[in-house]
C-alpha cells in the first residue's frame, strides 16, 4: 500500500520540484523537460539526481529577494518589531475571545471542507445552484452523520489542538525534534499530507534535514494552517508567536512557507488586541523579512483594499497573479494567505462575512476559512460570532492526535487559557 500513497516519493512529483525551483529563483529552464520524462517513467533514482541538479542551479539574475530559513536570518532581514502590545485581556475576556479562535478556526474549515479542490468555475457554480452565492451559509446539509458527534477529522484542526498538547508536554520552550517526536508519537502517518508527511517521512528515517529532502512541497500551505495555537497563547506579543511559529514550521518548510506559518501566528496575537485589521496585518508582516515574495503579495492585497478596488475584483487580481489550476499554484503557501488578508479586509469584522469570503475565493477553501475563522474569531471574542456557526458542529470536534479524539470547544479553551501568559 505504500506504494500506492501520495507525497510519499519523490519521482512522482519532479515537475512539482522543478516549479518550486523555479520559483525559488534558481534558473532551471533548462531541465524541465529532464523533469517531465523521469516523472513520466516514475524513476526515484534518476529524481534523487535531479533534484540534486536543481538545488544546485545558480539563481536568475532577476530574482532580487533575499529569503532566509534560520531564524537568525531572518532576524537580520526583517523590520524592527513594534513590541507587545498593551491591554492584554484577562479573565472572562480572555476565554471569549480564545472561544471566538477556536470557534473560527472549527467553523471555517467545516465550510470550506465540502469543497476543498474545487476550482472557482466549479465552486462557483455549485454555490448558484444551491441559492448560495454569494456564500453566506454551510454547503450543504450538516444535520446527518457528517458532524454526529462533532466537526469532522481535519489536518486544518488537527495541527491546531496537537500544538496544544505539544505545548502541555515540551512546555514554552520546546524545539524542533520536539515537534517532529510529537508528530511520530501523536498523529498518524496517513493523517499527515505534502510537506509534513515528507518531514514525517524523513524523521523517521533518521534524517536530520527533514524539510529539504524530497520535499517539493517545502513552500506549501501546510506550515501556515498549523501557526494559529501559538497565536492564542502569545496574545499581544507577535514576535513571541512568530518565534514559535518558526521553531514548528522549519521541521517541513522553508522561505516563505515558513514566513506564512510566522505571519498568521504573529497575526493572530496582534488581532486578539488590536481592533484594526489592517494595523494587525501590518504588525504581522514585521515578524517575516522585508524582501520576501510572501511580504510583496499581501503588501499588494493591502494596497488594492486601500485603492478602493471590490472584493471580486482583488480575487480576481489573486487569481491572475497565481495560477489555481496547477497544483503548486492551489497549494502554495502566498495565494492562500493573500486570500486570508483578502477575507479579513473585506469582511468588515463580520465572522460569517470573513470567512464565506475566504472560501468563496477558492484556492485551498478549508485552509482558508479556518485561518481567517481564526484571525477573526479572536479578534471579535465568541460573544460577537453568530451562534449558527458552531451549533452545526455541536460545540465539539474530533480529530487524529491521540487523547484529543473528540474534543468539546470549552475543554480547548480552558486548555488553552492555562498555557497563555
Amino acid at each position: 500500500m505504500p506504494e500506492s500513497q501520495l507525497w510519499i516519493h519523490l519521482a512522482p512529483d519532479m515537475l512539482l520540484e522543478w516549479e518550486q525551483s523555479h520559483l525559488e529563483g534558481r534558473d532551471v529552464e533548462n531541465l524541465k523537460e529532464l523533469c517531465s520524462e523521469i516523472a513520466k517513467h516514475n524513476n526515484e533514482e534518476m529524481a534523487e539526481r535531479a533534484e540534486g541538479m536543481l538545488k544546485s542551479a545558480p539563481l536568475r539574475e532577476d530574482f532580487t529577494f533575499v529569503e532566509p530559513s534560520d531564524y537568525e536570518g531572518i532576524q537580520k532581514e526583517k523590520p524592527a518589531s513594534a513590541g507587545k502590545y498593551s491591554g492584554i485581556p484577562k479573565g472572562a475576556e480572555l476565554e471569549d475571545k480564545l472561544t471566538g479562535a477556536w470557534i473560527g478556526r472549527i467553523a471555517g474549515c467545516l465550510l470550506g471542507k465540502p469543497v476543498e479542490g474545487y476550482k472557482s468555475d466549479a465552486l462557483w457554480r455549485l454555490l448558484r445552484e444551491t441559492d448560495n452565492f454569494p456564500l453566506h451559509k454551510y454547503i450543504g446539509d450538516f444535520n446527518d452523520k457528517l458532524v454526529k458527534g462533532g466537526a469532522p477529522v481535519d489536518d486544518d484542526t488537527n495541527y491546531t489542538v496537537l500544538a496544544l498538547k505539544l505545548l502541555e508536554v515540551y512546555g514554552r520552550d520546546f524545539t524542533p525534534d520536539d515537534v517532529l517526536e510529537a508528530w511520530l508519537k501523536w498523529i498518524p502517518y496517513l493523517q499527515t499530507c505534502t510537506a509534513e508527511r515528507v518531514a514525517y517521512r524523513n524523521a523517521a528515517n533518521g534524517l536530520a534535514h527533514t524539510a529539504t529532502v524530497k520535499n517539493p512541497y517545502r513552500e506549501w500551505i501546510g506550515a501556515q494552517i498549523r501557526g494559529d495555537f501559538f497565536g492564542y497563547i502569545n496574545i499581544g506579543n507577535p514576535r513571541a508567536a512568530a518565534e514559535m511559529a518558526w521553531r514548528d514550521a522549519s521541521v517541513s518548510h522553508i522561505k516563505n512557507g515558513i514566513y506564512g506559518e510566522m505571519f498568521i501566528s504573529a497575526l493572530i496575537a496582534a488581532a486578539a488586541v488590536c481592533g484594526d485589521i489592517r494595523d494587525a496585518v501590518e504588525k504581522a508582516l514585521d515578524e517575516i523579512p522585508r524582501n520576501c515574495r510572501l511580504r510583496r503579495d499581501i503588501n499588494q492585497v493591502l494596497s488594492w483594499h486601500k485603492d478602493g478596488c471590490s472584493a471580486d475584483a482583488a480575487i480576481e487580481k489573486i487569481h491572475r497573479t497565481y495560477d489555481e489550476h496547477t497544483p503548486t499554484g492551489w497549494c502554495y503557501t502566498n495565494p492562500n494567505a493573500m486570500v486570508v488578508v483578502m477575507a479579513l479586509l473585506y469582511g468588515e469584522k463580520d465572522f460569517g462575512k470573513t470567512i464565506c469570503l475566504a472560501v468563496q475565493a477558492a484556492f485551498d477553501t478549508d485552509c482558508n476559512g479556518a485561518t481567517a475563522g481564526s484571525v477573526m474569531g479572536i479578534m471579535l471574542g465568541a460573544g460577537k460570532i453568530d451562534s449558527y456557526w458552531p451549533e452545526a458542529f455541536h460545540y465539539r470536534l474530533k480529530t487524529s492526535v491521540e487523547g484529543y479524539e473528540t474534543v468539546s470547544v470549552d475543554e480547548l479553551v480552558k486548555k488553552t487559557v492555562s498555557l497563555t501568559i
